[in-house]
């Protein structure tokens, strides 16, 4: 049988996920559809 409580003491976070959670929070470069659509309304209305 599985001793939870010991697996938890023995856990340790993959560094891979802690640098995909950096790169993901940390970066404003990600692009919504929100972002392109205003962005399209921008150049129409200067246009």
């Amino acid at each position: 049988m599985i001793n939870f409580d010991e697996e938890i003491k023995r856990f340790q976070p993959s560094l891979e996920v802690d640098d995909t959670e950096d790169a993901i929070y940390n970066t404003n470069t990600t692009t919504d559809v929100t972002d392109v659509v205003l962005e399209l309304l921008k150049e129409v209305r200067d246009n």
